[in-house]
């Protein structure tokens, strides 16, 4: 099957290669004085800090998602878009990115360290700056959405839990830029989980990521909604799940990953080869959820003899030289 597993191209200037997006930055134009940063959704698909395979359609579903909800909420927060030369590619502002991980939450839900069901878990009912009452079951819809922010970590270093105080307090943000994040980020939530309903989704939680441009606006960045910022449960059968104690239907995309983790240490040990029906079957799973989020039928860029090369030449006209 056709795949990106990766989207090196010589011509483009200032590379950053990440886990999923290959991503060039240009210069400063008149037109655009903060340049212009060109992100490439490829296909990989990571976890355990590595990346285990490339999934079929999952870059064109990324972008094409994220291009959705950018498209209807725009009246609540700006963003960085610019121009969609390709499905797998959007070319956005050049923004200054707010050094505060920005997460809602709308459910007691989550795995990780720093989620709100793993701290409950645990006894803590004060986090995040927020106190939660006791009796709350797993799953279970919160009081209101809050927002769980965490320090951006760099170079390896690990998200830190902080409040709103904390934030203002180490300058990572001026209370006039947290007090503006908090707004757009709880009115993001509350427009994706209300468009959500309608399609038969529970929107749990996101992560936003956040940016200023030169004249101080803050926009949004990255991605918004999509299947990997986002956590959807299934609304049929949400109620049932809750009463058994048993975790919401959702899309399940970590086939993949229980699969490696069944059979090796991922940290340490060799990522043995995944099978191709477990490939295509996560695949499928990324082609659901474009088609549950937004109702419109998932059509491929099959253009171009492989998808690198249909992506070079869309971008040619952003070539140096």
């Amino acid at each position: 099957m056709r795949v990106l597993p990766e989207a090196r191209i010589a011509e483009l200037p200032n590379p950053y290669f990440g886990k999923v997006r290959d991503c060039y930055d240009l210069p400063a134009t008149a037109e655009v004085p903060e340049g212009r940063r060109i992100l490439i959704s490829s296909d990989r698909i990571s976890a355990f800090d590595r990346i285990l395979a490339a999934i079929p359609h999952k870059g064109q579903v990324l972008t094409q998602v994220a291009r959705w909800w950018f498209d209807r909420t725009s009246d609540i927060c700006g963003n960085h878009v610019l121009a969609y030369p390709d499905a797998n590619v959007v070319v956005g502002k050049r923004l200054t990115i707010l050094p505060v991980e920005i997460v809602v939450r709308g459910y007691l839900a989550g795995t990780t360290g720093t989620s709100v069901l793993t701290l409950y878990k645990q006894g803590q009912r004060e986090m995040y700056g927020h106190t939660l009452p006791d009796g709350l079951r797993d799953n279970e819809a919160l009081p209101q959405a809050i927002i769980t922010p965490t320090s951006k970590a760099f170079d390896g270093g690990h998200d830190e839990p902080l409040t709103a105080a904390e934030i203002v307090e180490q300058g990572l943000l001026t209370a006039a830029q947290w007090d503006e994040v908090s707004a757009k980020a709880l009115a993001l939530f509350a427009r994706g989980q209300k468009m959500a309903a309608e399609r038969g989704l529970i929107l749990v939680d996101t992560k936003y990521e956040f940016g200023t441009d030169l004249e101080g606006n803050i926009l949004i960045a990255d991605e918004i909604h999509t299947p990997d910022s986002s956590r959807y449960w299934l609304a049929d059968g949400y109620d049932a799940a809750l009463a058994a104690g048993s975790r919401p239907p959702s899309f399940d995309k970590d086939v993949i990953r229980a699969w490696v983790a069944a059979r090796c240490d991922p940290y340490k040990d060799a990522i043995p080869e995944i099978p191709a029906e477990m490939i295509a079957q996560t695949s499928a799973v990324y082609v659901q959820a474009y088609e549950a989020i937004t109702g419109e039928t998932f059509v491929p860029d099959l253009s171009g003899e492989t998808v690198l090369d249909r992506v070079r030449s869309n971008l040619t006209p952003y070539f140096a030289g």
